[in-house]
């Protein structure tokens, strides 16, 4: 029985699921079988009926937590319902963050034939309950000591930081220092998303493309500089604001206004303390990740990100409300270019300022209706998402292997395979984001909205548990409807199917992602 098989018999076990269904569904010839393998599992693990029952009576302590700690009493027996064959070649990873970037990398990671154990700190409710990774919701991520000690104690041999947040703050360093194989960045590294003004910086000393831009402090410099430039005109706080620190205003008013925001109100705290005026650029967005080990760079699929909030690319930025792979406006000939004129003189260029980048760099593209030539708007050093649920269904090499790879400096010669097709992700999110939005909304008919057509999966970004176990909403993205198919228009109908089927009145998504690259036809939906 794989690890996975295992996690998800616990967690139903726990919840008292009819046994007959769950043995068959897990591959067990009778539902006693499983009964028996159930037993064994608590009375090897010292778990008294009474404990079985508080975990059964209590659906409020959600079941992933009683499953961290039933596992973190197993390192006595560790052949209750492991495949230590060739144990010694297989890796024990720990994924760092909640959300649905990491949801999508705990899927792949754990589909990976050298992964042997995937955790995931902290996880959240439907990463514990899709059996992809056994979460460690009390793990102080922000402790660098307690994630080592954490490491040392588990065998983890890999650790993949999703969040941008835990790599500024130096995360990375401390792990490596710790000789702990770690993919991320430095957090000198990282810089190149924690501070846009060093991004810039860096585009102008390395000839690298980008929008043409200025950096102020004092907000009548900044009102001064964007009347001489009339709008439309971008405004960004300089550091991290999840996803909410970009103003594409369309008047003088509005940017005024971002102006304000950032340097007068303080809305952004010390993010928004420095801002960065750009020009604005028109054309079509893309997103380009590459895979970087310090000196070399492979790239990954292409994908497109659909950032506004509502249809037809109109409302405020978000964190991502949609994207599909592979994006038709970044041909083969493009990605050369990118690679060329952009993401390798980043990597050089990194590399000569004494902090060399180890990580997924993730170019933000605009492809300049213009020119036809790509620009940089902006770097993430992380898998983007939702980009990354769609990259993550689509590959099929093996993930532990090829981050290993970046982490040791041996990248140069590595190729990735992926799957024919395409992918798409929709983004369901809390109604108001990314406005404020009301938590604790209650989500159902998730599992049926999985099986509606072949290739669907469901990522969680912000889920949690009530006190009668059904799925609530945490946070303003709250899933992601993922779906592959033969081609982009097949993936889309699936990943609609899947998501007119979750039954979550508190939320709401965009029903036209990827109509950039699909017929006008395909978002007749209705409301």
């Amino acid at each position: 029985m794989s690890c996975a098989t295992f996690n998800v018999a616990v967690s139903l076990n726990l919840h008292g699921c009819n046994k007959n269904a769950v043995s068959k569904s897990l591959g067990f010839r009778h539902h006693t079988t499983f009964h028996k393998f159930s037993s064994l599992f608590f009375e090897t693990l010292n778990l008294s009926s009474t404990n079985r029952s508080f975990a059964q009576d209590a659906p409020s302590r959600s079941f992933h937590s009683v499953f961290k700690c039933a596992a973190q009493n197993s390192e006595s027996s560790p052949s209750v319902g492991i495949d230590t064959e060739n144990n010694s070649q297989r890796v024990t990873v720990l994924v760092i963050g909640g959300g649905g970037r990491e949801h999508a990398l705990c899927y792949a990671l754990q589909r990976s034939p050298s992964c042997d154990t995937v955790f995931c700190a902290p996880g959240n409710a439907g990463i514990a309950s899709s059996g992809n990774a056994t979460c460690i919701s009390d793990l102080d991520i922000s402790d660098g000591a307690s994630v080592i000690s954490f490491c040392q104690k588990r065998g983890v041999g890999l650790v993949v930081v999703g969040p941008e947040a835990p790599l500024v703050a130096g995360l990375t360093n401390e792990l490596v220092k710790a000789g702990i194989p770690t993919f991320g960045p430095s957090a000198e590294a990282a810089a190149l998303e924690g501070s846009k003004n060093f991004m810039k910086n860096l585009c102008d000393k390395y000839d690298i493309p980008t929008a043409k831009y200025k950096t102020f402090t004092d907000p009548s410099a900044a009102k001064q500089y964007i009347q001489e430039q009339g709008a439309p005109i971008v405004i960004k706080a300089d550091g991290l604001a999840a996803g909410k620190g970009v103003t594409v205003a369309m008047t003088l008013e509005e940017a005024y206004k971002a102006v304000d925001s950032m340097l007068v109100q303080g809305d952004f705290g010390s993010a928004g303390c420095r801002v960065i005026v750009e020009e604005f650029l028109e054309g079509e967005e893309a997103s380009f990740f590459a895979l970087v080990d310090g000196e070399n760079a492979i790239p990954l699929e292409s994908a497109q990100d659909h950032k506004r909030v509502g249809d037809g690319d109109t409302g405020p930025n978000t964190g991502g409300m949609g994207a599909y792979s592979p994006a038709p406006v970044l041909t083969k000939e493009l990605q050369s270019i990118v690679m060329d004129s952009i993401i390798i003189p980043t990597v050089k260029g990194m590399s000569a300022e004494g902090s060399k980048f180890v990580g997924v760099l993730y170019a933000g593209l605009m492809i300049e209706k213009k020119s036809g030539m790509p620009k940089l708007i902006e770097y993430n050093v992380r898998f983007g998402d939702p980009e990354c649920q769609v990259l993550m269904v689509r590959l099929e090499s093996d993930l532990v292997q090829v981050l290993l790879a970046a982490c040791r400096g041996e990248l140069n010669g590595v190729s990735l395979k992926w799957s024919p097709g395409s992918a798409m992700v929709v983004v369901m999110a809390s109604k108001g984001y990314p406005g404020s939005y009301q938590k604790g909304t209650v989500i159902e008919n998730l599992e049926e909205a999985e099986a509606v057509a072949p290739g669907i999966k469901i990522f969680h970004a912000g889920t949690a548990f009530d006190s009668e176990g059904r799925f609530i909403a945490t946070g303003g993205r709250v899933l992601g409807v993922t779906a592959k198919g033969n081609d982009l228009e097949e993936a889309c109908d699936r990943a609609y199917l899947a998501v007119e089927n979750v039954n979550w009145p508190g939320g709401f998504y965009r029903r036209d992602i990827g109509w950039r690259a699909l017929p006008q036809k395909q978002y007749a939906r209705k409301e």
